[in-house]
């Protein structure tokens, strides 16, 4: 488990380090680079939930909430929450920061009031269900994800 994780908001002085951070290779095709999810934060403004993980004075990860998004057009009522992207550094990657991440977005979720959730098994904000992906665990906590937006 990493030593010391926390979640810094993003600032003037973070962003170049931000936009520096690089998953690995292979992964490349599979998450958005953190200046494409800036812009997308900027975009969605109170929606999203950009953070930036250091652990102690590293930077080790990105990560990307969303919080009450309309879901459907014809449903004002689907509200959902969720994580929409989630970028670990490579070096830094099978050390316990994506799942730190994860939990601080549900931690952030359950003090905007939201306590429910429906993703890979789990019912609730706090439940962990293991992935059938693999490559590490997929968090029920985390309850839905935010539309691919490529």
């Amino acid at each position: 488990m990493p030593s010391s994780p926390r979640l810094e908001q993003i600032t003037p002085d973070t962003v170049e380090a931000a936009c520096e951070l690089r998953v690995r290779p292979d992964q490349e095709h599979l998450v958005e680079p953190v200046a494409t999810s800036l812009a997308e934060a900027y975009a969605w403004g109170e929606i999203a939930w950009p953070r930036l993980v250091y652990d102690g004075d590293e930077l080790v990860g990105f990560l990307m909430g969303f919080f009450r998004i309309q879901w459907r057009p014809d449903d004002p009522t689907d509200l959902r929450s969720g994580l929409w992207r989630l970028n670990i550094a490579a070096d830094r990657q099978g050390r316990g920061y994506g799942r730190f991440a994860v939990r601080a977005v549900c931690e952030e979720a359950r003090r905007r009031g939201e306590t429910t959730g429906e993703r890979a098994g789990a019912r609730n904000f706090g439940e962990v269900a293991p992935s059938t992906r693999g490559g590490g665990d997929i968090f029920g906590e985390v309850a839905r994800m935010a539309p691919d937006t490529r």
